[in-house]
Parts: structure tokens; sequence; C-alpha cells
């Protein structure tokens, strides 16, 4: 018989099953607002997008902060499609370059190209198409707006998968080889897991160089064509042409409030996912953590769509021409890989010569040779200052981002400012720029160079952040047993740990510089106008007038510059971290 004691515990048990059944409706209610609010968000931002061209002209951009709201969406929104875009380009274009030894002669050096291309320049010469698409409608300006702040996103993710998919452990790679993995398989179960969490921290950095250059990807000025999208970007270079100090401080305001929310709903969430990815053996801190992920994960609603949509994508590793395994060599076939090796060798270098010589026609028709020189030279002013800068930032954040990245508990409060920090436009700073120097008589040539590495330093710091973090945890517990300390700890420990994260860092800080000084060596404020000699300048003069053989020879020089400078520099560096301190 059941006793009066057993009676209360089953009724102490059933009165605690109701309570958990109540707090995970809560959790459900709280996904459904979460996904509603999403959903919301796309609707109002995409108002709008399909009414004619004209609407831009007859509803211009205001200064009213009221409007700001309405602008943040749309810029937040752009902001996304780009990164979806960045992402899709980063596993397909990272992945061949990684996987393939022929495609990576070619997709490297044009990677090195497409970073060092000016945003100004990519929008000059797609803005025309991207209109078309959508003629006479918001839409084709949209496109040629996502396109742009898909230039400044896209080719730090790229290189930081491509050195992820490097320097995965030779013991996992054996791992995944015993087990017979498919390519398809291999991909998502090895390669963009041991990947994420760097890819993570560049996804960060590249949200906020989208922000460094919303200006000029959201006010469009080419030649006669000028188009201004309602976004914040827009409202920033109206309130710098108008010199409001006020419109700016709005602007600064709705920016920080942007990156908050971004913080909190998209890349706070991801870090703390992207933590049980890290390579490491011994858990030895907490974990990062994040209601938006706490939320989804307890909600009963959303783990049963993810095991369905689990289940739906485990059925595409079984795809035979996704998931076919490589043919075994066969021997005797290495004259034949050489004879095919020489024959790709030659067909890109003969299709680098056409695309040389078609650029040099077209140059060659409407500019004389001393012109070429001065954007040679021009382009020495500039490499000038892109590597005194990046030494400066590698002294000032290798410690600190070091520092930052064995502390889980700093990183948390680091992640949002260093964010709002990288996303901060040059544009907002030159009303102290311009009054500093033209008060003070400074040189123009010095003192506008800071404003180059202002977003671009960025990159140093996270990456070197995200190599810190990964430092697995016996590695440093061995170092404090036998007391290694100050120079020792950071020869033998931190620098070989973090060496391939900064070269990727630094890679990227190179070309962004490049690609920063169309907007830092040409400051205005207002009807007051302050100018370096350098590349950047060259090539914003050229895109503003409209002059596209100047175009053409400022983005070509700057090309050779980042390429020749990459191949014998950074590359050579790049290889050496990558064979000398590869994890495994």
């Amino acid at each position: 018989m059941t006793g009066p004691a057993s009676v209360a515990a089953l009724r102490q048990d059933d009165n605690r099953q109701t309570a958990i059944g109540q707090k995970r409706i809560y959790w459900d209610i709280f996904a459904i607002l979460l996904v509603l609010a999403a959903l919301i968000f796309f609707a109002e931002a995409s108002r709008g997008l399909m009414q004619p061209l004209s609407v831009l002209t007859t509803s211009p951009i205001s200064l009213d902060p009221s409007v700001l709201p309405g602008y943040a969406l749309r810029t937040s929104l752009r902001m996304l499609a780009a990164m979806a875009l960045s992402l899709v380009f980063t596993f397909t274009y990272a992945t061949l370059a990684a996987r393939s030894r022929r495609a990576e002669i070619v997709l490297i050096p044009l990677l090195d190209i497409l970073q060092s291309v000016p945003i100004l320049g990519f929008i000059s010469v797609t803005v025309v198409y991207f209109m078309s698409l959508a003629p006479g409608r918001v839409l084709g300006a949209e496109f040629a707006a996502v396109f742009a702040i898909f230039t400044s996103q896209a080719w730090n993710m790229a290189f930081s998968f491509y050195q992820s998919l490097r320097t995965v452990p030779e013991e996992l790679v054996e791992v995944s080889r015993s087990f017979r993995l498919r390519p398809w398989m291999r991909f998502w179960q090895l390669d963009v897991p041991f990947a994420m969490p760097s890819l993570v921290w560049n996804m960060m950095v590249s949200m906020s160089g989208g922000w460094f250059f919303v200006v000029a990807s959201e006010a469009i000025s080419v030649g006669k064509t000028t188009v201004m999208l309602p976004g914040i970007g827009s409202y920033i270079a109206l309130a710098v042409t108008d010199r409001n100090l006020p419109a700016i401080g709005w602007a600064i305001g709705t920016m920080l409030l942007v990156i908050l929310i971004y913080d909190q709903l998209l890349f706070r969430p991801l870090v703390a996912w992207a933590d049980r990815f890290r390579f490491e053996q011994q858990i030895s801190v907490a974990p990062p953590q994040s209601w938006v992920l706490t939320v989804m994960r307890r909600s009963r609603m959303v783990a049963a769509l993810v095991r369905f949509m689990s289940r739906l994508w485990r059925l595409t590793y079984r795809v035979p021409s996704l998931g076919q395994r490589a043919e075994p060599s066969v021997p005797g076939r290495g004259f034949d890989a050489r004879w095919i090796d020489w024959l790709w060798y030659a067909l890109v270098g003969a299709a680098t010569l056409c695309a040389v010589w078609y650029i040099a026609s077209f140059i060659h028709g409407g500019l004389d040779l001393a012109e070429v020189g001065t954007a040679i030279l021009l382009g020495f002013a500039t490499l000038a200052r892109v590597f005194v800068l990046i030494f400066i930032a590698s002294v000032i954040w290798v410690p600190i981002g070091v520092w930052i990245g064995l502390r889980p508990g700093v990183a948390h409060i680091a992640q949002p400012i260093a964010q709002f920090m990288a996303a901060f436009p040059a544009n907002l700073l030159f009303p102290i720029a311009v009054v500093f120097i033209a008060s003070f008589r400074l040189n123009p040539d010095i003192w506008l160079s800071p404003l180059m590495i202002l977003g671009t330093q960025w990159y140093i710091l996270f990456n070197v952040v995200a190599g810190a973090s990964t430092i697995p945890s016996e590695l440093r517990d061995i170092g404090t047993n036998l007391h290694v300390r100050g120079w020792l700890w950071w020869r033998r420990i931190a620098l070989p740990a973090i060496f391939p994260f900064y070269v990727t860092g630094a890679i990227t800080a190179s070309g962004g510089s490049w690609n920063a000084s169309i907007v830092a060596e040409v400051v205005s404020w207002g009807d007051q106008k302050l100018q370096a000699h350098g590349l950047g300048a060259y090539i914003a003069q050229a895109t503003t007038a409209g002059d596209f053989h100047r175009i053409v020879l400022g983005i070509a020089v700057m090309s050779l510059f980042v390429v020749v400078i990459n191949r014998i520099f950074w590359r050579p560096i790049y290889r050496f971290a990558e064979r000398k301190y590869r994890l495994g």
C-alpha cells in the first residue's frame, strides 16, 4: 500500500514537473518574441525597396534625429545581407584556395588584389551594373550599397578561414581519415568547427569594417551619378557637409546603440556557441554566456526545429556528388601531374598577361607615362604610411590582445567596446582633424596618417585575441608550473601560439590601410578641405571627377603595390608561421 509519505512525494514530484513545464513555456514565449522581433525588423527594414528611384530625390536625407531609428534599420539590413554573402564567399573561396594547390596559385594573389582595391573603385565600376538590375528602382542602388559593404567584409573573413584550414592539427586530420569521412562531411564536422572561434572574431571585425566604410557605401557619388540611400552613412555624410556637430553626436549615439544590439543578439551568442569548438582538451575557465543562446537552448520549440533541421542536413552527407571521396593516386602518374601543372601555370600566365595588356591599353588611351610615374610616386608615399602605422599598431595591440584573449571575462567586456571603436567611421573625426591641423598649421602628410589605421588596426587586435584564446590550458599550466615568465614566456608560449593569427591580422590590416587611404588622405569639413600626398587621395579625386582612366590607373598601381609587398614580405612570413607554429 501507498503510505501518506509516498503520496506526498508523488505530489511533490508532480509539482516539480509542473514548475519545470511552466518554465519551459516561458522560454518558448521568449524565443517566439525574439523570432517575431527579427521578422518585424526584416519587414520594416525592407520597406521601400521597390519604390521608384525618384523617391530619393523627393524625400532627401534629413538630419532630424527622429529619422535615425529608420535609418539604423536600413543600414543594419544592408550589413546583415553583406555578412551573409561574405560567409558564402568565405566558405567557397577560402576552401578552394586551401584544398587545391593549383587554385591557390590564382585565388590568393587575386584575394590580395581584391583586398587592395578601394571601395570607391568597386563602386565606380559596379554602380551602373547594379542600378541596371532594377532600372528606376531603389533596389538597384541597394544592391550597389550591399556589394560595397560586402567588399569591406569578405576579404578578412576569407583570409581567416583560409589560415584556419591550413593549420588544422594533423592528428585531427588523421582521425577524419581513420573514420573515412567524405570531403563534404569532413568540411562541416572538422574544418568549420576548428575555424569557427577565429572566424567569429573576424566576423565581428568585418562587421565593424563595414561600418567604417558605410558613408562611402550609402552616399554614392561617381561623376554625375549621386545616390543618397536612407541610412546612417548618408546621415553622417550630410552632417559633415553641413558642419552639423549635434547631428554627428546623434549619429555616434545611434551607432553605439546598434552595435550594442548586434553584440547582444548576434555576436555574443555566436561567441558563446563557438566556444564549444575550441581546440583544448581541458576546461579551465568558465565558458562565455549569452542570454539569447540560453533562451534558444531551453526552448522546446527551438530544440524541435533544430533537431529537424539537423536531420535534413545530415542527409546531405549521403549525397554522392557532395561526399565523393578523392581517387587514390596511381603510381607512375607523377610525370602527367607535372605536365598538368605546367599547363595550368601557362594558362594562368597567359590570362595575367592579357589582363595586364588590357589595363595598360585602357590607361595609355587617356594618360601619358608621366601620369603613371606620378601615381607610382604617390604609391610609395602611401606605402611608407602603411608600414609605419602597422608597426605602431602591432607594438600597441599585440600585448593587449594577448592579455584580453587569456581572460575570457575581460574579453566579454572588451568585445563590444572594440567593435564600437573598429566601427567608428573616419568621417566622424574630420572636424577634429581639420580644426587641429589648421589651427596649429601642421603637415597633413603626417597628421592625417593616423586616420588610415583608425579602422584597420582592429584586425590585428581581434586576430591576436582569437589566437590567444586558443592557447591550450595545459600549455599555460605547464608554463606556470615551470615558472616560465617574462620574455621567455612570450618567446616560448605566447608568440608561437598567436603568430599565425597575427600574420593574418597584419595582412588584412595592411590591405585595409591601403583601402582606408581613400578616406584618410582627403579630409573635408564643410568648405574646408585638407589633402595629403598619396595614392588614396589620387583615387578619391579621380572618383569624384568621374575620370575612369585615372581611377583604373590608381587601382592598378595600388593593387601592384599590395601584391608585390604580400609576395615578397607577408607571404614568406605566413608560410613560416604555418610551418613552424602549426598546432599538432
